[in-house]
């Protein structure tokens, strides 16, 4: 029990304002056991000894141990529906440009938004860049190679004010759609991609409405790569390497090529496809979730868009004998089928969409104290001799 009016004690509030974190923190700090609370007669809350709060915030890190969960006011995962920012995300993919939801995500403001443009020397790095990449290269390692180059190539990239973010995030969009090897076209971001991935005559808006649905996905492990990049201020461009490397994994962004190359296997002879599948042990590509119980969403949407489509055929064939439901993976799998897309395409399109998440967390997390991802490791190795 702490004596009443002792000055050697601090509140709740005064000791978050201490180690420049929120309350929340501080209890966190309590239930690891890492600050001590008492009570005070005739007083309500929690105080702490001011030598505890000193010893916590004189450490090497100002927030020793694991963020057991993050604040975010940007997506919404709840009873298999997604949100950005309250706003439901089928409407968005129906109703807004990719542009414009970018800039919901960054700023807060739904509004219509001019086409992500970018010097052209910016572009012709960007270009350079991917050609570098050796033949057989995916789409998405020349994006890796590109952001890493222009991001060497900008002496203002630790600029990480919120205006500075924004701007570069755009001017790295419109680099790397536009230095994507292939036709150029004129256009929002959907229309020029499109002739990069498809020699189909294109249908921007199919195309607009998968980069929406997959922009971002709350905390998924290629988000948290990058705000864990972005807590310790690393500048946008890494915060994207961090997010791309993570992306590259086969649980997380090989998904859709996995998906892909399933379905194409379906499409001669799907009970053959599906067995092997089933033979091997492993979940079938493209059905499932970790977080949807029910339904995908982003599925359905995209879903909708191709009904009619031949190869919509083969999925509700393939969908029947599955005791699961589609998800997005599948649903972009069966779009590049539909439109002849590069086999590698969902990769770039999950990539590409997925940087206006990253750049809208960094946002977030640049806010928050830095290092403040730091996890306690219990230690397994041979004692000390």
């Amino acid at each position: 029990m702490a004596p009443q009016g002792d000055e050697n004690y601090l509140t709740t509030a005064e000791v978050a304002r201490r180690l420049n974190v929120k309350p929340e923190t501080v209890y966190a700090y309590v239930s690891r056991g890492q600050l001590t609370s008492v009570r005070a007669r005739g007083r309500r809350g929690s105080l702490f000894a001011v030598t505890d709060v000193e010893r916590l915030a004189s450490r090497s890190i100002e927030h020793p141990g694991v963020v057991e969960r993050i604040e975010t006011e940007l997506t919404l995962l709840q009873d298999d529906e997604v949100y950005y920012r309250g706003h439901p995300v089928r409407e968005l993919a129906k109703t807004q440009t990719f542009e414009s939801v970018a800039e919901l995500l960054w700023t807060g403001e739904l509004a219509p938004s001019e086409p992500f443009a970018a010097p052209p020397e910016v572009v012709t790095l960007a270009r350079t860049a991917m050609e570098l990449a050796p033949p057989g290269a995916r789409t998405a390692d020349r994006l890796r190679i590109a952001v890493a180059v222009l991001g060497a190539a900008d002496p203002l990239r630790f600029d990480l004010t919120p205006a500075s973010i924004v701007g570069t995030s755009r001017q790295l969009l419109g680099a790397l759609v536009t230095g994507l090897p292939g036709i150029q076209t004129d256009g929002g971001f959907a229309a020029r991609l499109w002739p990069k991935l498809s020699p189909r005559p294109a249908y921007p808006h199919i195309l607009k409405t998968a980069l929406v649905l997959l922009a971002d996905h709350g905390l998924a492990v290629s988000t948290i790569a990058a705000r864990v990049a972005a807590s310790s201020r690393a500048n946008l461009y890494s915060v994207v390497s961090a997010g791309l490397g993570a992306l590259d994994g086969h649980y997380h962004g090989a998904a859709t090529t996995f998906a892909y190359q399933f379905l194409d296997r379906a499409l001669d002879d799907p009970v053959k496809a599906l067995s092997d599948e089933l033979r091997s042990g492993k979940p079938v590509p493209g059905f499932g979730h970790r977080v949807y119980r029910q339904r995908d969403p982003r599925a359905e949407v995209i879903f909708e868009l191709l009904a009619g489509q031949p190869v919509m055929d083969r999925v509700h064939e393939i969908t029947a004998r599955v005791n699961d439901f589609p998800n997005v993976d599948l649903a972009l799998a069966t779009l590049m089928h539909a439109y002849d897309f590069h086999p590698d395409a969902g990769e770039a399109i999950f990539a590409l969409a997925r940087i206006v998440g990253w750049t809208a967390h960094a946002l977030e997390e640049y806010q928050e104290p830095g290092l403040r991802f730091r996890a306690l490791g219990n230690y397994t190795g041979p004692a000390i001799s």
